[in-house]
């Protein structure tokens, strides 16, 4: 190794080993005492914890798979057409975001509750089926995409639809590559919205199932870490299927300029 790379090695090794600091002592107290797996046998074998882990994977799965497609269908919408009504639209878009979301707790919950939803699986998806922060990232990768591939496809008979999932979509993939792991990581470890939304044991997602093994005396800490360590590997799997795309994205973007 060159002595002029070894301060930066050294840099990125310190920043390694704070970052991976956390995951190890999840797992070492996970494994306490004596580095036995009886804690994650014990988390594993728990109805109400396997409940809330298929729970929160067929509510994220759900949700990210909506956040792509409504966000690829609008973000395509406000890229190629320029109207009045485009440009309102993505101002509102853009309003929505600068509200932070803990504001519309109170109306959202009236709007659960007066259409019947609540305790539900349509209060745990429906609020959160579009992503307005999608749809901007959609729209402006969109916006750098070269139109002539579907002006071709246009001119061969392609319809819209068939132009946005065929051409534009495998093209927008690190866009998509990266809603989809933003998407999946913030609804994944959604705590407060499951929990005033939902009040019944089936319903529960894994974040809330985590917050049961606190109690107002003393937290479970090796139960509760070998819960959480569970909970982390769907969020690394998605993460580690996508990477591939985002690195590709940016690999693109490099060589352009």
């Amino acid at each position: 190794m060159r002595s002029s790379l070894l301060p930066t090695f050294l840099l990125l090794t310190i920043l390694a080993i704070i970052f991976l600091f956390p995951f190890f002592w999840m797992f070492y107290v996970a494994c306490s005492p004596g580095w036995t797996l009886d804690n994650f046998r014990d988390v594993l074998g728990q109805k109400i914890f396997s409940r809330a882990f298929l729970n929160s994977v067929f509510v994220t799965g759900v949700i990210t798979l909506g956040n792509l497609v409504f966000a690829l269908l609008a973000g395509y919408g406000l890229a190629r057409y320029s109207s009045l009504s485009n440009r309102f639209l993505f101002v509102s878009i853009l309003a929505v975001l600068a509200v932070p979301t803990h504001v519309v707790i109170i109306p959202l919950f009236l709007l659960v509750r007066s259409l019947g939803w609540y305790d539900t699986y349509w209060a745990l998806i429906i609020p959160f089926l579009v992503s307005p922060l999608g749809i901007l990232l959609l729209r402006q990768y969109i916006l750098s995409l070269p139109v002539e591939l579907e002006e071709a496809a246009r001119l061969d008979g392609a319809g819209e639809l068939r132009i946005i999932f065929s051409i534009v979509a495998p093209l927008a993939k690190p866009a998509l590559a990266a809603l989809a792991i933003q998407s999946f990581w913030v609804n994944w470890n959604n705590f407060l919205f499951p929990f005033l939304f939902t009040s019944s044991e089936n319903l529960r997602v894994l974040p809330v199932a985590l917050a049961m093994y606190q109690s107002y005396q003393a937290i479970d800490w090796p139960h509760l870490f070998a819960a959480s360590a569970v909970a982390t590997i769907p969020v690394l799997l998605v993460f580690m299927v996508l990477q591939k795309q985002i690195i590709a994205g940016l690999t693109a973007g490099a060589l352009k300029q």
